[in-house]
């Protein structure tokens, strides 16, 4: 008993000198290289042993070390002895890190007696019982084939490109941490690196006659790398074409790269370093669910690599397919309406009747999905809620109304866009269409903070919408007092808007219900918000509104030919952001069942764009 525990505590902590000090049947630099290396071999985060196959530990505990004296201790059951030789039992765990199931397997060892004195007969089966001469344990990890990001037909919204992926043999390595160190050094990008340890820990603990890749780079974005990694000794370039980037709403789909330290603590574990991984967007967001898990395997092999046995297997989990509701044809040509743009801008399409997001295009806004994220004031666009609320409230598209250029209420003057202004009265649906702000302004006093703010919940804005993508829903601070709450019925006073929910909005009107935003149909999005509708009759009298701003106001540049007519409206608002001032153009409309929200970071007619989409 004090043989096989004295191996098995020196072998678990590490003093391979000790462990093989007690052995026979090799030379001692034999068997410290077998102990030392098997960590190696595995990767291995941990490696804990234990007396007999219930595994109680070798160091520590009640009764740790000592036989009962009836040979009912569960210690001694471990042992068989006969004469001068005896079979020790003993339990092995290790941890292969990635939070994974240990490698559990039970040991055995043969000992002697020799000159009075316990020895244990070396061999490679005590490291696993399978393992033979001339043969090392290796790890094998398995990539799934990722899946695909698809839009509402099932057409894929991932292209392929050309791609260098680089590897090495481990067995040619001559010096291994040398070889990963320079490689790590040639792929960094600013702070953001490949982890040279856990590399490195790859590197020994594969077969060292397979082709390992340790990471893929994509050529647009690292142009000159390849040349680099090709002059590093021990590494190979392989050139492929590989589906990495997205072929439509990039800031949206997301793209692929290589697990870098900060990208592998966003995604964890199974993952390793080097592995090709979502770096944004629904790619990252749904990691998992796209590329599966790895499955693992432990195995032995010889020092060809040909012949291999597996020793044990962790299968891993299947890779899925994420489906969107995002059409490409709707998809294209919003692209194509930003496209001719020198500022940034953004564009949201979404099915009226079902709130299914057809399109998210993002145009010079640096990767960021300012189409669903964005925070913008959404000035008098905010008046298709106002006027809902004023209407809600006993106003009539018919009724009387004034439009100076400037007027007071609480005490603020407010005025119009360009000082425009008449002292001849109009219809509340004339003066709406021509975006008078003046107008909706002096009709604020008909309502009270919390009908305005009521009709602004209908519209979605503030609540949780339960998209598994960020996006922005919008808020309304409640008004302080009368000017307070003109500014709000105007969209100013902390109003704030996604063009995601400026488009929601619009389909509000068009389908008579307000409903909760919809993009993944597979994970499918929770919806657990529910719709809402508005009453009819205000809603077709908000509709006539929007049409009158088309056909006749400040919105008609987005007329375009058709049996169908276009409703919309149009706003330019100045505002401050971080000190700098600051102008975004809204358009925000619907026709034939689609209803779309554009915001420009600049002042142009964004009318003109919408009529580029619609054209």
């Amino acid at each position: 008993m004090p043989a096989v525990r004295d191996f098995l505590v020196a072998w678990e902590v590490g003093n391979y000198e000790a462990a093989a000090a007690r052995t026979v049947g090799a030379d001692r630099r034999t068997v410290v290289q077998a102990l030392s290396q098997m960590a190696d071999q595995l990767d291995a985060a941990s490696i804990k042993l234990g007396l007999g196959l219930s595994g109680l530990p070798v160091q520590g505990g009640p009764g740790s070390g000592q036989v009962a004296a009836d040979g009912g201790d569960r210690e001694a059951k471990a042992i068989v002895r006969e004469g001068d030789q005896a079979f020790a039992r003993f339990s092995v765990e290790i941890d292969l890190g990635e939070n994974g199931e240990p490698f559990s397997y039970p040991g055995e060892m043969t000992l002697k007696r020799i000159g009075g004195r316990w020895k244990v007969v070396w061999s490679p089966s005590i490291i696993h019982p399978n393992l033979r001469e001339g043969q090392r344990l290796a790890v094998v990890t398995e990539n799934p084939q990722r899946s695909d990001v698809l839009d509402t037909q099932g057409r894929s919204l991932i292209r392929k490109v050309q791609a260098d992926v680089v590897g090495v043999y481990p067995g040619q390595l001559r010096d291994p941490q040398r070889t990963i160190a320079r490689l790590v050094e040639a792929t960094a990008t600013g702070d953001r690196k490949l982890d040279a340890e856990r590399l490195l820990g790859r590197v020994r603990s594969a077969p060292p006659s397979d082709f390992l890749p340790l990471v893929m780079l994509s050529r647009a974005e690292h142009p000159n790398v390849a040349m680099r990694l090709r002059q590093i000794r021990g590494l190979h370039v392989r050139q492929v074409v590989a589906p990495i980037a997205p072929a439509a709403a990039p800031e949206l789909v997301g793209s692929l790269g290589p697990a870098t330290d900060d990208r592998l603590q966003r995604v964890g574990a199974p993952y390793q370093p080097g592995d090709t991984i979502g770096v944004n967007g629904i790619q990252l967001l749904h990691q998992r669910w796209l590329a599966g898990t790895p499955t693992v395997k432990v195995v032995a092999v010889d020092s060809t690599g040909r012949h291999r046995q597996v020793l044990a297997e962790w299968r891993g989990e299947q890779p899925r397919p994420v489906r969107t509701t995002i059409d490409l044809a709707h998809q294209r040509k919003a692209q194509r309406a930003l496209a001719g743009l020198n500022v940034p801008a953004s564009m949201v399409v979404v099915r009226s009747n079902n709130g299914e997001v057809l399109a998210v295009a993002n145009h010079r806004t640096d990767g960021v999905n300012k189409a669903m994220e964005g925070r913008y004031p959404p000035g008098l666009a905010f008046g298709i809620v106002s006027a809902e609320a004023l209407l809600q409230s006993g106003m009539s598209q018919t009724d009387s109304t004034e439009c100076p250029a400037t007027t007071a209420v609480g005490g603020r003057t407010f005025a119009n866009p360009g000082g425009r202004g008449t002292s001849k009265k109009a219809s509340f649906q004339l003066n709406f269409a021509r975006s008078c702000a003046t107008t909706l302004a002096a009709a604020s006093t008909r309502l009270s903070n919390d009908a305005l703010l009521r009709e602004a919940g209908r519209f979605g804005f503030g609540k949780d919408w339960q998209l598994s993508v960020p996006a922005f829903s919008g808020t309304v601070p409640a008004p302080k007092d009368d000017a307070g709450k003109a500014a709000t019925v105007l969209g100013e006073n902390g109003v704030l808007a996604s063009p995601l929910g400026m488009a929601l909005t619009a389909g509000a009107v068009e389908s008579g219900t307000w409903r909760p935003p919809l993009l993944l149909k597979s994970p499918q999005d929770k919806q657990t918000i529910q719709a809402q509708p508005l009453d009819p009759v205000p809603a077709g009298d908000l509709k006539r509104l929007m049409q009158r701003a088309v056909h006749s106001g400040t919105a008609r540049a987005a007329r375009v030919p058709g049996s169908v007519p276009v409703h919309g409206v149009v706003a330019q608002v100045s505002y401050t952001e971080a000190g700098k001032p600051r102008t975004v153009s809204w358009f925000v409309g619907f026709r034939g069942g689609i209803a779309f929200a554009i915001a420009v970071e600049g002042k142009v007619n964004a009318a003109t764009i919408a009529a580029k989409y619609l054209s």
